[in-house]
């Protein structure tokens, strides 16, 4: 039992301590929780941050737009909004690269593939069954992704997308003319994955 004076007040020293209620020790710990997920929230996306300014700073600016400092303002906008919409094509752009290179070399991966597809097609192995179904499926599903062939006769030598391996004059021709494809050349979209590699006919001299 405390000890106190005569009139029953506490002895000096021996005050009750004050105690916190459940709601107060909780609202402390959430607190304190808060702190670290606000720090971390600051340091949130670049564009998300700068949208916020634009915003928030677009929406201030026609409260004081005589003023000096809403024209210097005004000024930081036009130039942070540039730099934000410079980085975000910049972004766009590099994903779109990365994307297509992706493809790209999924396409040459499967290039050896498809030599072996038309092989087995010209020795009459893929003429039917399920096997023929697969590879007919597998050259679909690649055109998909803007794959095609390069494996016309009777055109014009191209040296960007023929590759000469024979050359030998005919009569029957006026100018350089692929009469022949000893192997299939392949194209992703506009991009030459492989050169097709041909025998050319010249004019006689």
């Amino acid at each position: 039992m405390a000890a106190g004076d005569a009139n029953g007040n506490p002895a000096p020293g021996n005050e009750p301590e004050e105690s916190l209620d459940p709601q107060s020790q909780q609202a402390g710990a959430s607190e304190a929780g808060a702190q670290p997920a606000a720090e971390g929230g600051a340091e949130g996306d670049a564009l998300s941050q700068a949208e916020e300014i634009l915003n928030s700073a677009g929406a201030e600016a026609p409260a004081a737009a005589g003023s000096p400092e809403a024209a210097e303002l005004r000024n930081d906008l036009l130039r942070l909004q540039a730099e934000y919409v410079n980085y975000r094509r910049r972004v766009e752009r590099d994903r779109d690269v990365a994307r297509e290179m992706a493809v790209v070399g999924m396409l040459n991966s499967l290039l050896p593939v498809l030599d072996d597809i038309e092989a087995a097609r010209q020795h009459g192995d893929l003429a039917e069954g399920p096997f023929a179904s697969i590879a007919v499926k597998l050259e679909n599903t690649l055109k998909g992704y803007g794959l095609s062939r390069i494996d016309e006769t009777g055109v014009e030598f191209d040296p960007n997308i023929h590759e000469a391996l024979i050359q030998q004059q005919s009569p029957d021709v006026t100018f350089d003319a692929v009469t022949q494809i000893l192997r299939t050349g392949y194209k992703a979209n506009e991009r030459v994955l492989r050169a097709a590699q041909v025998i050319v006919s010249v004019p006689e001299q």
